[in-house]
């Protein structure tokens, strides 16, 4: 009698018929998985059709190119990140609150999505797109930067520049926490820190530029 296998082959995908949008929504979230663990160089029309359970042809008719596949997923990740970071600082009450759960929100996405965001852009096709929408970085920069100018007393310009540059701090702390060096707790306090470190001392340093020159009395 011949020995029984012991494996067992896995039940094919089950198709179930979608919406258009819903469909398109499931391509870019397949994609989205085999960028967050693998990179962008493992990606192929073929292997994003298995991974979503259409064919090949069926990606390629939402999607003409993988550049366009790309520049879209990019665009609703941004857009997604920027309207829960918006909707985060409206909450907030105090300074430290709005960095604070701006630097959550982000964390908390590079936590559950990796450095999607990051890969995408490296790439030199899809990176070249820029950000239209109300969501985008120069309008979350702009909106911020108003914050920061009427909180601290800064010039325009001295705000936005700081608002700018601390964008790139989160982004630092999210490469470090997948690293697994630190928890995410921690390196929230150390990012919420080091950015109102910042503001604080470009809010001194505004106020000492002002002030009066005082001079010794003359000696008689």
């Amino acid at each position: 009698m011949a020995e029984r296998s012991l494996k067992t082959k896995a039940a094919p995908r089950k198709r179930v018929r979608l919406a258009p949008q819903e469909r398109q929504s499931l391509i870019l979230d397949r994609t989205a998985d085999i960028i967050a663990r693998e990179g962008v160089s493992a990606l192929s029309m073929d292997r994003i059709g298995r991974e979503a359970g259409v064919s090949k042809s069926l990606v390629y008719a939402y999607f003409p190119s993988m550049t366009d596949l790309l520049r879209q997923l990019l665009q609703r990740e941004w857009r997604r990140l920027r309207r829960l970071q918006a909707e985060a600082a409206d909450r907030a009450e105090t300074m430290e609150g709005l960095v604070r759960a701006v630097t959550h929100v982000y964390l908390k996405y590079i936590d559950e999505r990796g450095m999607l965001i990051e890969r995408l852009q490296a790439e030199p096709s899809v990176s070249a797109i820029h950000d239209p929408t109300e969501f985008g970085r120069d309008t979350a920069v702009g909106y911020l930067a108003e914050i920061v100018a009427e909180h601290y007393g800064l010039p325009a310009d001295i705000a936005r520049a700081a608002t700018d540059i601390s964008f790139g701090l989160p982004a630092a702390a999210g490469a470090y926490l997948l690293q697994r060096r630190l928890s995410r707790d921690v390196l929230e306090d150390l990012t919420v820190t080091m950015i109102l470190g910042t503001l604080n001392e470009l809010k001194r340093e505004q106020m000492a530029r002002r002030l009066p020159i005082r001079r010794a009395p003359p000696l008689r």
